[in-house]
């Protein structure tokens, strides 16, 4: 039996929604697009857009629609090959996406991002203005991840690891008030216990988390694991997020009215202020500070900046500027900063009050080894 969410699930015309659409949605197999089922996702963009709702669009779709093209059966497992079949499928993606917003009198705009575009300050700002602009020009952005770039940086660690992290961070960056994220899943299903769909999520709990399961799918990446950890990012930032089936007739209109089927997560509390905010998710800290319980609560509960005297040591290496986390003595990480000092200059400071601090650096006028306008609570 299907569940509607309940009417208080969403809001009346709301300003601003990500929509994101995973590959199995666009396709009916490897590389073959459902066009009927793509053409029913724009109608129902353009339907939203007329009554004043401004969406964006994250699509899976090119690493599948290329291997299609190539004649490919299993996706690659090197990072080349996954690359030139991204290159190969995007161009395609565009296309069909320009093909299916035509007859609405729609222009679609192309956005690639990676990890790093969103990682670094002054370009998290560059993406976040472009959007507003396209927003504004009244074009459809659609946003995939730069895989003919990004799947060369695994090692470094500036992949999103899949579309759904990607969306959640999109939400975030524009300040859209609802992330719908359609895909194959119904919604988030209880498995061990019912078999029904949980209609709505007020908290992510160990509990919810655990009825996640992985993807078996070819060219789909994460399943309903990252889905639940995209949720879990995006209503931290004030966002609502829907999860639910894309071959749902006018599924857009439904999920905003409330009537389902499908699961949503209750956005979490106000929005962090914009910069704590990118401190807190768009970062990759480079290292790690300890520090000693006396700090934690500290920093926890009284707001205050970290110093020299509660810091204890150092895990990997990093510069002064570099956004690292805060760990306790558990060794559990409960905050994230941008730092004054690099990692060698640390241990010189451990423990040390600001007399013996400002000693060492007797020309620096702020001697905090993280402010507290550069420090988030997770």
């Amino acid at each position: 039996m299907a569940h509607s969410l309940p009417p208080t699930a969403s809001t009346t015309r709301p300003k601003r929604v990500v929509v994101k659409l995973g590959t199995g949605v666009l396709t009916s197999g490897i590389g073959e697009l459902n066009t009927a089922r793509i053409a029913a996702v724009c109608a129902d963009i353009a339907a939203l857009r007329a009554r004043g709702t401004e969406v964006i669009v994250v699509s899976s779709g090119a690493v599948g629609l290329g291997m299609g093209r190539l004649g490919l059966t299993k996706k690659p497992k090197e990072t080349s090959k996954k690359q030139a079949c991204a290159a190969i499928g995007q161009s395609l993606l565009m296309q069909t996406w320009q093909a299916g917003f035509a007859p609405h009198g729609l222009v679609v705009a192309q956005v690639l991002l990676t990890h790093d575009d969103l990682r670094l300050r002054s370009r998290y700002l560059g993406v976040q203005e472009t959007l507003r602009q396209l927003i504004r020009y009244g074009t459809i952005p659609v946003i995939n991840e730069n895989d003919t770039v990004s799947a060369a940086e695994i090692h470094a660690m500036l992949k999103f690891g899949d579309n759904d992290t990607l969306s959640a961070m999109v939400a975030s960056l524009i300040g859209a008030e609802h992330l719908i994220i359609l895909s194959t899943a119904p919604g988030l299903v209880d498995l061990k216990g019912n078999g029904q769909i949980v209609p709505v999520v007020e908290r992510i709990t160990p509990e919810i988390e655990a009825m996640a399961g992985g993807t078996t799918s070819e060219t789909a990446t994460g399943g309903m694991i990252s889905k639940i950890a995209a949720a879990k990012l995006a209503t931290k930032s004030g966002c609502g997020v829907f999860i639910a089936s894309g071959a749902e007739p006018e599924i857009l209109a439904k999920l905003l009215c409330g009537r389902g089927p499908g699961t949503f997560f209750v956005p979490s509390g106000l929005p962090l202020e914009a910069r704590k905010h990118w401190l807190a998710f768009f970062q990759r800290p480079a290292g790690t500070l300890l520090v000693n319980a006396n700090a934690v609560p500290v920093l926890r509960e009284q707001g205050r900046s970290l110093l020299a005297v509660g810091v204890t040591g150092t895990r990997g290496e990093f510069t002064a500027g570099d956004i690292v986390n805060l760990a306790g003595p558990d060794g559990i990480v409960f905050a994230r900063g941008k730092v004054a000092f690099g990692s060698d200059e640390i241990p010189a400071l451990t423990g040390r009050k600001g007399d013996a601090v400002a000693a060492l650096y007797p020309a620096r006028k702020r001697l905090e080894v993280i402010h507290r306008n550069d420090l988030v609570l997770l």
